[in-house]
C-alpha cells in the first residue's frame, strides 16, 4: 500500500502522507460534501421555497459559488407530491420478516392484492431490540413496500393477518417527491 497520495487542488499538486490524509479525511469529506454535494442534494422544482431540502438552507447557495464553480444539476423529471393530479399521496412501508420464505409470500401476496406496487426483499439485516424484558438479536429479512397512503390501514391488517410475530413492525415514511412516472406507476399499480 502506498504511503503517500497525490491531491490536484485547483492550482497545485501536492503529497500527502498517509498519516496527513487520516487526519485530514473528516475533514475533507465534510468540505466535499458541503461543497459539491449541497447543490445536488434535492432536485430544484419551480417553487420560490425549497422547504424540505438542502437548498432551503441559508448557506447552500454561498457555499455552491465559492466552492462548486458549477450551476446545480440540471433537472430531471421530478417533482414534489403535491404537485401532480396523475400521482397519489404515497408512503414507503418497512416489515420485518423472520426468514426470506415468509418474506417471499408476504411480498407476493401484498403486489397480488394490490397493496402495493412493489415490495423490494432485503435479505441479511440483524435486529436488536428488546421483548419482555431482555436484548433480543434476530437476523431478519427486511420489507420495503411502495404504496398508495391510503391503503396504510388494509396492508396493515394484512401484514398482521400474514405475519407469524406477535407484533409485526410496519412503520409508513412519507414520499414527498420523485420520479413522476414511477410515482404515477405507484397509483395505476395499487388499488383504488
Amino acid at each position: 500500500m502506498a504511503s503517500t497520495l497525490c491531491c490536484r487542488t485547483s492550482s497545485s499538486l501536492s503529497i500527502v502522507s498517509a498519516s496527513g490524509l487520516r487526519r485530514r479525511l473528516p475533514l475533507v469529506g465534510a468540505f466535499c460534501v458541503l461543497s459539491f454535494g449541497l447543490s445536488n442534494l434535492c432536485l430544484s422544482y419551480n417553487s420560490p421555497l425549497k422547504t424540505g431540502c438542502a437548498q432551503s438552507l441559508p448557506f447552500a447557495n454561498l457555499l455552491r459559488s465559492k466552492f462548486s464553480g458549477q450551476s446545480p444539476a440540471k433537472s430531471v423529471h421530478t417533482f414534489r407530491m403535491e404537485g401532480s393530479s396523475n400521482t397519489v399521496p404515497s408512503i414507503v412501508v418497512y416489515v420485518t420478516v423472520p426468514n426470506k420464505e415468509l418474506g417471499k409470500k408476504l411480498a407476493e401476496s401484498i403486489v397480488r392484492e394490490k397493496l402495493a406496487a412493489c415490495v423490494n426483499r432485503v435479505p441479511g439485516i440483524e435486529s436488536v431490540y428488546e421483548w419482555k424484558g431482555e436484548i433480543q438479536t434476530d437476523n431478519e429479512e427486511l420489507l420495503i413496500i411502495k404504496t398508495r397512503q391510503s391503503l396504510l390501514q388494509d396492508l396493515t391488517e394484512h401484514v398482521k393477518a400474514n405475519h407469524e410475530y406477535d407484533v409485526p413492525e410496519v412503520i409508513a415514511l412519507p414520499i414527498t417527491g420523485g420520479s413522476l412516472q414511477y410515482l404515477e406507476w405507484i397509483k395505476n399499480s395499487t388499488r383504488d
